[in-house]
């Protein structure tokens, strides 16, 4: 059985504030429902005064070296000192600069500013144009740091370490957005309770103020649990992946950090890992995320019944015992919780006659 719309019946949260609207829009025209909760949001140039101020520290300091992370910080760099008239002195301290960029995006943003560069990172990783610039030598040099709204502490310090002067610049810096008091907890909840797919992530610290949330709320070895089993997180990059590995969580990262990049791959993910098609006594049957299709009729379930009816399914038509059943519930695991999962599953199915009542046995899918 195929589905004209690839991510139809998979459910879909966002956390990202800046161009989200395109993503939501990609996710939506696939066939998934969205879940937007904007986690982060950089705060505007014109009432960043710490930007002004290591902007001017950079620019009477010349840095030897100057790592760049990103294009959007570059950009929002060179326009932030324009705007508070020192364009043309950061321009000049940074050609004076032997300039590392962490990959092509930010290649092409320094370049576009009419200077030029001296390396850049194989892996589109800060720790990598580190490297570069500890196997030439740093001790008594001055670096300047593009840093990208997620310090990456270690590399920072692996260059005090080695005796250089550390400056640093972050050029976009992350508050929480009008509303997130209300939306964030909201998505914690989604995920703990399995009712959520697919999770992505644009921005390390958004992992990071997620985290933080679930944490007051007293529910993040729950979301790491859910992130673990159910939900699976999806990360555009290294960066924004790292603070989900360092809580035992595995993203999945595309291997192109780009937006479209994460896009697809949410969709091959899901297409392949979360599609599940059989024959049953009724005709065939597709289960897509929180759907199940009968014979062109779907109908969508909560986490519950889905839960059940995936087990019934995994069993291919072999008994499941109550027992067993309520192992797979993914909280209350109590008989009374399975009856009113099975009740809601039977209510809500194409048809109810998928699943047959073995009695004082348990429940087995209708092959």
């Amino acid at each position: 059985m195929t589905s004209r719309s690839p991510l139809a019946g998979f459910r879909v949260g966002v956390t990202s504030d800046r161009r989200s609207g395109d993503l939501i829009d990609a996710l939506e025209r696939r066939g998934a429902t969205v879940m937007h909760a904007p986690i982060m949001m950089i705060v505007p140039v014109a009432e960043d005064d710490e930007l002004t101020r290591d902007t001017a520290a950079i620019i009477d300091a010349v840095p030897d070296a100057t790592l760049i992370t990103t294009a959007y910080g570059m950009r929002r760099w060179s326009e932030a000192a324009d705007a508070c008239g020192l364009g043309e002195d950061l321009m000049e301290a940074l050609a004076a600069s032997r300039i590392f960029v962490r990959g092509p995006k930010a290649r092409g943003a320094v370049r576009a500013a009419g200077l030029d560069d001296v390396g850049i990172s194989a892996d589109e990783r800060t720790a990598s144009m580190v490297d570069m610039l500890l196997a030439e030598g740093v001790d008594g040099l001055s670096v300047a740091v593009q840093l990208h709204g997620y310090t990456d502490g270690p590399q920072l310090e692996r260059l005090r370490a080695a005796g250089a002067t550390v400056l640093t610049v972050t050029p976009y810096r992350w508050v929480k957005p009008e509303g997130a008091e209300t939306k964030v907890p909201r998505l914690v909840d989604a995920i703990c309770n399995r009712q959520l797919d697919v999770v992505t992530f644009t921005s390390a610290p958004a992992v990071e103020a997620l985290f933080t949330t679930a944490t007051e709320l007293g529910r993040f070895e729950a979301l790491v649990e859910s992130f673990g089993s159910d939900v699976v997180a999806a990360a555009v990059g290294p960066v924004t992946a790292q603070p989900l590995i360092s809580a035992g969580i595995e993203p999945i990262v595309p291997n192109r950090f780009r937006m479209g990049a994460l896009i697809r791959l949410v969709e091959e993910h899901l297409s392949t890992h979360q599609v599940l098609g059989f024959e049953t006594a009724l005709g065939e049957v597709e289960i897509r995320g929180h759907s199940v299709t009968l014979a062109g009729r779907q109908a969508l379930l909560s986490p519950a019944p889905m839960a059940i009816f995936r087990a019934l399914a995994d069993a291919g038509g072999a008994v499941l015992s109550r027992h067993e059943l309520c192992q797979r519930l993914p909280e209350a695991s109590g008989t009374h919780a399975l009856d009113m999962a099975m009740s809601r599953l039977r209510q809500n199915l194409p048809d109810p006659e998928l699943i047959t009542t073995v009695v004082k046995r348990g429940y087995r899918l209708n092959v």
